[in-house]
């Protein structure tokens, strides 16, 4: 799908056209993220961390002493129009300024490739709150889109007539990001395969943590839409939206801490999407918490 979605009068962009050639960056992922405080209160660090993965892709992480959950979000540029995926878990600007971030993010982008009429697109990986609080804060905000969360909004804007079977294509000009349907965690969950990056964008569906899932049936048709993808892809890397587990296999952290100095690594192998497509063959449905060295996968507790 190309993006339409302008804004009336809003000009054409301008400025010359950046490459963006499938596979033509090696994402650079070697970052320490910054995983709370012993004290929240005295937490020295910006509510917000930014990593520039390349000059044309920023991950941000919200600080685990402004909410627990410390999701992360990702904004992608293209030609015309940049992507921003989740808004994270706070909506206070005072207290979470993902849009003063997010703007500045893209003053810089400008600068170096002027253009007119620039665009940005708020989606989502998924509905729940820790993903989408902050989008009031781009309700006003010029040329720009906020797709919503619901199943409804969601085949609507990128036109999915068959969910959840075929993927579809969302062009920001001439970056092209696959959408492919995601839900087991949630209804209208998303998965996002960026071409330029050959990242994997894979929410609350996979991620070094606490796997919840709401419907067992459709997250194991997920996780098998995934690794299909994977082996007919490159995949670089596979990221998720949180960090819960340490870097003791099988151990996480506790729900709600704010501090984690010894967690796991963001970024997954594919191997290791392969081993919860085992995992969810080996429960079959079963309830409980189900513990593995990478992942925790909840049903029904």
């Amino acid at each position: 799908m190309a993006i339409d979605e302008r804004p009336a009068g809003a000009a054409e962009p301008s400025g010359d056209p950046v490459p963006f050639g499938p596979g033509g960056c090696e994402p650079d992922l070697d970052v320490d993220w910054h995983a709370g405080w012993p004290s929240a209160k005295h937490d020295p660090a910006p509510e917000i961390q930014s990593h520039a993965v390349d000059e044309r892709t920023i991950i941000m992480r919200q600080n685990k002493s402004v909410h627990y959950e410390a999701p992360f979000m990702f904004l992608l540029f293209g030609n015309d129009a940049a992507l921003l995926i989740d808004t994270g878990a706070t909506p206070e600007p005072a207290y979470f300024p993902l849009r003063a971030v997010v703007d500045a993010h893209i003053e810089d982008w400008l600068a170096r490739h002027p253009r007119e009429g620039y665009r940005l697109i708020v989606a989502h990986t998924h509905g729940h709150g820790d993903h989408k609080a902050a989008d009031g804060q781009f309700a006003d905000r010029p040329d720009t889109v906020v797709v919503g969360t619901g199943l409804y909004a969601v085949r609507a804007f990128y036109g999915f007539d068959d969910w959840p079977a075929t993927p579809r294509e969302l062009d920001l000009g001439g970056r092209v990001v696959d959408v492919v349907p995601g839900p087991g965690h949630h209804a209208s969950g998303t998965v996002f395969y960026d071409r330029w990056t050959r990242m994997l964008l894979t929410g609350d569906t996979f991620y070094p943590g606490r796997l919840y899932v709401q419907d067992w049936d459709a997250f194991a048709d997920t996780v098998d839409r995934l690794v299909a993808w994977c082996e007919a892809h490159p995949v670089s890397r596979v990221l998720g939206c949180h960090v819960e587990m340490s870097v003791q296999p099988g151990v996480d952290y506790p729900r709600g801490w704010t501090y984690q100095p010894d967690e796991a690594a963001l970024p997954m192998r594919v191997g290791q999407l392969r081993a919860l497509q085992e995992a969810v063959s080996e429960i079959g449905g079963a309830p409980g918490i189900h513990k593995y060295d990478d992942f925790h996968i909840w049903f029904e507790v």
